[in-house]
C-alpha cells in the first residue's frame, strides 16, 4: 500500500520543513516559487534530491512562470521529480495524473477562461486515474477565501473541474492554491486533499497531509 505525503504551495521556504513524514511518494501540488524564476526551480530541484522518497511528483503552479513561459528549460531542470503538465505516471501501481491550469486569475501562469476552455483540459483526465493532482480545488471543495475587508467567505473553485473529478471518481483528489482552506474531507469515495503548506502571510504552517492508497 503506497504512502503518499502531499505538500503544496511553498512558495520557496520549502527548507522551513524540519522534518517530513516517511512515504513512499511525495507529492508537490504546484507554486513552489514566489516568482517562477530559473534560480527558484533550480533551488527547490536541488532540494527534492535531498529527499528520500522512492518517487516525487510535481505539478506546476501559478506562480511558477518558467514552466508556462519557458517549458523545455524548466523540464531539463527538474530531475528529480517527475513533472506532470496533462500527463500521468504510473508509481507503485497507481495512475497519477498532473494538470496545472486553473480559472483566470489576474495575470498568473496556467491562467484558462472559465466555460469550454478550461473544461477541455480537464476532459483530459483519463477515466482510470487513481490520483488526481491539478494546482487548483474544484469548485465547493477546500475552496474558501475570505475578503479581507468584509469577511465574506466565497468558494473559488473551477466549476468545471467539480463534474470531471465527480465523475471519474479518483481515490485522491491533491491539489493547493488556496492557502486558507487547507486539510482534507471524503467524499464519494475520493480523498479530497488540499496540501497548502503556506498560510496566507507565505509561511510554512501547516504540516504535509500523509494517505495510504
Amino acid at each position: 500500500m503506497p504512502r503518499i505525503v502531499a505538500i503544496s504551495d511553498t512558495h520557496s521556504r520549502h527548507q522551513q520543513f524540519m522534518d517530513l513524514p516517511a512515504g513512499d511518494i511525495l507529492i508537490h501540488a504546484g507554486d513552489a516559487t514566489v516568482r517562477g524564476e530559473l534560480e527558484e526551480i533550480t533551488e527547490f530541484n536541488r532540494w527534492l534530491g535531498t529527499l528520500p522518497y522512492k518517487h516525487k511528483v510535481f505539478v506546476a503552479g501559478n506562480h511558477d512562470f518558467l514552466f508556462e513561459r519557458w517549458p523545455e528549460v524548466a523540464r531539463a531542470i527538474m530531475t528529480n521529480a517527475h513533472y506532470l503538465q496533462d500527463e500521468f505516471v504510473m508509481l507503485d501501481g497507481l495512475k497519477i495524473y498532473g494538470a496545472p491550469w486553473q480559472p483566470r486569475f489576474f495575470n498568473w501562469a496556467f491562467n484558462v477562461d472559465r466555460g469550454p476552455k478550461i473544461r477541455r483540459k480537464w476532459e483530459r483526465i483519463p477515466d482510470d486515474t487513481d490520483v488526481l493532482i491539478t494546482h487548483g480545488p474544484p469548485h465547493g471543495i477546500l475552496d474558501v477565501v475570505s475578503d479581507r475587508w468584509t469577511g465574506k467567505a466565497e468558494s473559488v473553485g473551477c466549476e468545471e473541474l467539480l463534474p470531471i473529478v465527480q465523475q471519474i471518481k479518483p481515490r485522491a483528489h491533491i491539489f493547493g492554491h488556496i492557502h486558507s482552506s487547507y486539510g482534507q474531507i471524503t467524499q464519494h469515495g475520493t480523498e479530497f486533499i488540499n496540501a497548502s503548506s503556506c498560510n496566507e502571510a507565505y509561511k510554512i504552517v501547516h504540516p504535509p497531509i500523509v494517505i495510504d492508497l
